[in-house]
This record gives C-alpha cells, sequence and structure tokens, in this order.
C-alpha cells in the first residue's frame, strides 16, 4: 500500500514555469512574449472588464440595497446551544458567561462585535449571562430558568 509521505506526480506531469526576457537563446527574450508595441505589452494594463468600450457587464447590473458599514456583526446563539454545552460540561453554569467564554467553550468561533442570545429551544440551567444584545423571548427564558441576562447594548431614545 502506498504512504502518503509517499506520493508523487506522475512522470511529466508538472513542467516549470518559462522564464520570460532573459535573451534570444531562451525562446522568449526580447519582448519575453508580448509581441510588439500596443497597449498588452506594457506594464501596468488590467483589462479585466474591459468590453472594447461597450458598457461593462459590471456595470450594466443593477445594484439593489443598501450595505451599512457601520452595522455590527453579532454572533448568534440560540437557547439550546447553551443547555447542550452546560450538559456537556463546556460551559461553568455557576459563572458569569460572557462572549470570551462562550468561545473557550467552542460555542462560537469569534466574539466579532458581540453575542446576541436568541430564544430557540428550551433551557433549564440558572445562567449569568452577559451579551451585547438578547431577544425577548431569550430573556423571558433564561429568568424563567432563575438566571440573570445583562445586556451591554446602549438604550434606545426615543427621538
Amino acid at each position: 500500500m502506498t504512504k502518503l509521505n509517499e506520493i508523487r506526480d506522475n512522470e511529466g506531469a508538472t513542467k516549470n514555469r518559462m522564464r520570460v526576457g532573459r535573451g534570444p537563446g531562451s525562446g522568449k527574450g526580447k519582448t519575453a512574449g508580448r509581441g510588439v508595441k500596443g497597449q498588452k505589452s506594457r506594464t501596468g494594463v488590467s483589462l479585466l472588464g474591459f468590453e472594447g468600450g461597450q458598457m461593462p457587464l459590471y456595470m450594466r447590473m443593477p445594484k439593489r440595497g443598501f450595505n451599512n458599514p457601520f452595522a455590527l456583526k453579532l454572533a448568534e446563539v440560540n437557547l439550546w446551544r447553551l443547555q447542550d454545552a452546560v450538559d456537556a460540561g463546556k460551559l461553568d453554569a455557576s459563572a458569569v458567561i460572557d462572549g470570551a467564554a462562550l468561545v473557550a467553550a467552542g460555542v462560537i468561533r469569534r466574539e466579532l462585535d458581540g453575542v446576541r442570545v436568541l430564544g430557540e429551544g428550551s433551557l433549564t440551567a440558572k445562567l449569568t449571562l452577559t451579551v451585547w444584545s438578547a431577544s425577548a423571548s431569550a430573556v423571558k427564558a433564561v429568568e424563567a430558568a432563575g438566571g440573570t441576562l445583562t445586556q451591554k447594548r446602549p438604550a434606545k431614545t426615543e427621538a
């Protein structure tokens, strides 16, 4: 049986790259395969997307929506994920659970701008959560289980 460290490409499967502009004996000297004169023979030319003066495809396609550059990217966690982590012993129910604790437990990959708790699933453990925000159903479920949920989100001002 072949071992992983013995795997090689078939003979002739790979070729060395052509080194251009290295003298007439190489076969790609002088103009280095770019032909003679013209825009494409020059350096720094990018014709990607250019359609000979016709309106390019990327400009013909409609643009939709609005991408808010100030929008927060929140990591979302459902209640059932928290309960599974507590049951598996990854989260300590007696300690304060924040974004760093969730990352360390493997519940979320990264904290991003903050954590938002959503109310899907059931929660039986008494948890003390400190997160950026939470849905109303998540707050109700955490408090029904005897825990507390602190949100760091600034309060909305009525204008």
